[in-house]
């Protein structure tokens, strides 16, 4: 279960069962039949807790209130719940009330996909990982350049826990032109923005605290604050590329009071979603107001692929006391994961207590890799290699959005202005089966609930923008022969043989 109890009131139980295209009163039946009322509202309730819009462990409202909001019989609330409870989606206890769960034996992957050998490529097209290979010839450039200002350093001991100092300038150089004026005693340089948030959680989220997430969230960053004791409270993301559920958000910072909070409000992955500005604005607010600290993952933040998509601004300009925001930024995802380089931007003070604390960790990033990217960012091509980046990435987008259209035309999803993700939901299929199926026909997809909390989101798949062209056409035809796969119940032997026709 999940390690924080919230409550969805009957007010919002029903909007969210009519989002569903349901009729007037929050049901339907499949086509061609009329399904009992009960059957059809429980089916409902199974969807959002399959989709994490209702998070596991979260209280549902009582039998009554449900049937008043809905305009139907307390019988036919009573039922749906006799039939989740049947099924293991609601426990109950007289006196307690009644709150979701998941089925014993749910798949509930959590981690994310060990990366393939180079040697896999040519069998296997991996969409486990949501990053592109290096951009050329800036790499190179940049590399060349880091090793023509290194000899100042090789004479050092060569730990530096904040980051050099032309790294820390150059980077509030960057945030001040965004509008957000900054110093370099407040930034500090990581190793990837992962080695940003772990330093983050080991300030302010240690064991037992509890970490308000998004719902779904970025995979690897929920594992490591499982890893690392916190207790995860699930909040659900608004519909499509709408950004957050604002209600939701107020209710959980003001009734669970979590100690820190974890977002990314651009290009969010793995939805693509955009906070707006109102959002922001108000989201700030709130955790200012119940003495949350807010991290912000900004590491999609450079990958705008639509050039008429203006960004709103960035969430730490809401913050101008700095007491609030915490933003996390990285070279891996706009320019490549092997840089490993992120940082973080704070108030000095939470920046001297995350020094202080990297002796115990990783004493400092490489001075080579920062090199390298402080070179760039001072004129060295980051802006260049970054747009010829977002090009690539477009073109990726634009070539699997179609191959999932034309293989796969039952799956639903919207198509993101950046980032490199797109979410797609299964047309009600596992999207774990249709994994699992996918690898011995040669495809790797992550599914749903890897980027959830404890089994939610089973009804969607990942794809990165990662792939183009005919690969992107060959990856969606064999997603596509998964689901069929899946849909049959012909997994299994049946996948393996299957394969050997597709993988050739």
């Amino acid at each position: 279960m999940s390690q924080w109890t919230s409550a969805v009131g009957a007010a919002q139980l029903a909007r969210l069962l009519r989002s569903q295209n349901h009729g007037g009163n929050g049901t339907t039946a499949p086509a061609g039949r009329r399904a009992p009322v009960y059957r059809t509202l429980a089916d409902g309730v199974r969807l959002l807790v399959h989709e994490g819009r209702v998070p596991v462990a979260a209280r549902l409202p009582a039998e009554r209130e449900l049937a008043a909001a809905l305009s139907l019989s307390r019988t036919t609330v009573a039922s749906a719940y006799e039939a989740l409870r049947a099924e293991g989606f609601l426990e109950s206890r007289r006196g307690a009330g009644s709150w979701t769960t998941v089925p014993a034996g749910s798949p509930l992957p959590t981690r994310g996909l060990d990366p393939l050998p180079p040697d896999a490529a040519e069998t296997m097209i991996d969409l486990g990982c949501a990053a592109l290979p290096a951009p050329e010839p800036w790499l190179t450039r940049s590399v060349e350049g880091a090793l023509g200002e290194l000899a100042p350093y090789a004479h050092t001991h060569g730990d530096y826990p904040a980051g050099l100092p032309e790294l820390r300038q150059v980077l509030a150089d960057r945030y001040t032109a965004r509008g957000i004026p900054t110093m370099p005693e407040q930034i500090m340089v990581t190793t990837g923005a992962m080695g940003a948030v772990a330093a983050i959680c080991h300030l302010f989220a240690g064991r037992g605290e509890r970490v308000a997430v998004e719902s779904p969230s970025y995979a690897n960053v929920l594992q490591l604050m499982r890893e690392a004791g916190a207790r995860l409270v699930p909040v659900a993301m608004a519909d499509g590329l709408a950004g957050w559920d604002l209600p939701a958000w107020r209710g959980v910072l003001r009734d669970a009071a979590p100690r820190m909070a974890y977002v990314v409000a651009d290009f969010h992955n793995p939805t693509g979603a955009v906070a707006s500005e109102d959002q922001r604005r108000h989201l700030v607010a709130a955790a200012r107001s119940a003495g949350t600290v807010l991290v912000v993952d900004e590491t999609m933040a450079d990958l705008r692929l639509d050039e008429d998509f203006e960004l709103p601004r960035p969430v730490a300009s809401f913050d101008p006391a700095g007491s609030t925001v915490v933003t996390v930024g990285s070279a891996s995802k706009a320019f490549w994961a092997g840089m490993r380089i992120g940082w973080v931007r704070a108030a000095p003070e939470i920046i001297r207590s995350l020094v202080a604390a990297r002796a115990y960790a990783d004493l400092g990033s490489p001075v080579l890799e920062q090199l390298s990217v402080s070179w760039l960012m001072r004129g060295g091509g980051w802006d260049e290699a970054v747009a010829i980046r977002c090009r690539q990435a477009r073109e990726n987008r634009d070539a699997l959005v179609a191959a999932v259209r034309r293989h796969l035309p039952g799956w639903e999803f919207s198509v993101p202005h950046g980032g490199l993700t797109l979410w797609a939901r299964t047309g009600g299929l596992s999207g774990s089966r249709i994994a699992e199926a996918g690898v011995p026909l040669g495809v790797r997809v992550p599914s749903g609930p890897r980027f959830g909390v404890d089994g939610a989101f089973e009804g969607y798949v990942r794809l990165p923008f990662t792939v183009g062209g005919a690969v992107a056409d060959t990856a969606a035809a064999r997603l596509a022969q998964a689901a069929r796969l899946v849909e049959t119940g012909a997994t299994g032997a049946a996948a393996a043989a299957d394969s050997r026709s597709l993988v050739a």
